[in-house]
């Protein structure tokens, strides 16, 4: 069962929270310990049905929640934003006070996990262990932000069929080392149905204001501010390095490190099986189930 739940951001914004399956019951009967929620972030572009399979296991365990970020998905976009990281971090706390998830186990996705840390370090009280995925400390800068714009500037829009999405952005993308299904795939969950076509489900101009905001900085400071368990989980083909994810577990006080083997940047959809083989052991032993 999916379910969804209508949620309000911290100034007013409408947000859209997925549940997939029913809120499980803690042993015992009345004043019984809830079970862990688990609020599940997606990146840039992505959307709360990005975590499906993830939340399907989770759910075995766990209360898993998505939540479609603002300018995602389908929560709202408004015009003037804004897009700011105080807002992705603000909306995050929401969503975690008025599900009643906390204290939460956070498991965040590139931008998605950089929301998540800087809640762990703003709001320990909600936040009881943490998954970084593919997601740098370091600055991209300037440089990265006009390649960003110019790629999306390359986007052959509107596709005339879902095919033609996942074999642009699976294959074709000058950004595409070689052929990649699960990249297309991804994309694919993007897009939304128009009388000429297939069109992304956000605006790209949102999406690049929303990095801008984090990729001219470096994000050292806060991800030392963490003081709940943390993993960090990279693919070899990402664009998190291993040097820098080990610094960043050096950095963190309680930090921990998994590699997903044969996975690029959208590891959770590359290899859904090795992710939950990372991910799993260290929310069994951080975040127990009552």
């Amino acid at each position: 069962m999916v379910r969804r739940i209508d949620l309000t951001g911290a100034d007013g914004v409408r947000l859209a929270a997925w549940e997939f399956a029913d809120p499980p019951k803690g042993p015992g009967d009345d004043g019984a310990e809830p079970v862990q929620g688990v609020l599940l972030l997606h990146g840039l572009m992505g959307r709360a049905a990005h975590w499906a399979d993830t939340a399907r296991w989770l759910a075995e365990k766990y209360r898993p929640v998505a939540l479609d970020q603002r300018g995602h998905g389908h929560s709202d976009k408004p015009a003037a934003g804004p897009y700011t990281r105080e807002a992705y971090v603000a909306d995050a706390a929401a969503a975690i006070e008025q599900l009643d998830l906390g204290p939460v186990a956070l498991v965040g996705h590139s931008m998605g996990a950089l929301t998540a840390w800087q809640l762990a370090a703003e709001r320990p009280d909600l936040v009881r262990a943490l998954v970084i995925g593919d997601m740098r400390a370091s600055a991209l800068g300037a440089a990265s932000q006009r390649e960003w714009e110019s790629w999306f500037g390359t986007w052959p829009v509107p596709f005339a069929t879902l095919a033609d999405v996942r074999r642009w952005f699976g294959e074709d993308d000058p950004r595409v080392e070689r052929p990649n299904p699960a990249r297309g795939a991804f994309f694919a969950e993007v897009m939304c149905e128009s009388p000429d076509g297939w069109r992304p489900v956000f605006s790209p101009r949102q999406m690049l204001a929303a990095r801008e905001t984090w990729v001219h900085d470096a994000h050292w400071d806060t991800l030392a501010q963490v003081r709940c368990p943390t993993l960090v989980v990279r693919g070899p083909d990402g664009e998190l390095g291993r040097a820098e994810a080990q610094e960043m577990v050096r950095v963190l006080p309680h930090g921990r490190y998994a590699e997903v083997a044969d996975a690029g940047h959208y590891l959770h959809y590359d290899q859904p099986e090795a992710w939950r083989a990372a991910v799993e052991p260290f929310l069994s032993e951080v975040a127990p189930t009552p």
